[in-house]
């Protein structure tokens, strides 16, 4: 069996990777924020709030856009299911479980 310390840091890894590549940016990862379901299309997302390091902010192939939003923006700008997600990671809670259709959050 694997360690668990080590999943985690090979997840973390990852997380780092992929913003990196997908926006430019370099981070620290802090901790894990919600998971996220979606029942449509058969999709689980891990959420993890991250500290930006460095790098340089850039769109590519995956990232239309690349910028840092308020919380109220994120409402403005953002489709609920998708918001939600940014707002429960700048909460001080612990990582939360949600379900929705695509579009909006089921019980």
């Amino acid at each position: 069996m694997t360690p668990l310390h080590s999943v985690s840091v090979s997840v973390a890894g990852a997380v780092v990777r992929e913003v990196f590549e997908e926006a430019g940016v370099r981070v620290e990862v802090e901790r894990l924020t919600g998971v996220y379901k979606n029942m449509a299309r058969g999709i689980v997302a891990l959420v993890f709030r991250c500290r930006p390091v460095g790098g340089d902010a850039r769109i590519s192939d995956e990232a239309s856009a690349v910028g840092w939003l308020t919380p109220a923006e994120v409402g403005e700008r953002m489709a609920e299911v998708y918001a939600v997600r940014l707002l429960d990671a700048v909460g001080g809670g612990g990582p939360q479980v949600r379900v929705h259709d695509g579009r909006r959050f089921v019980s």
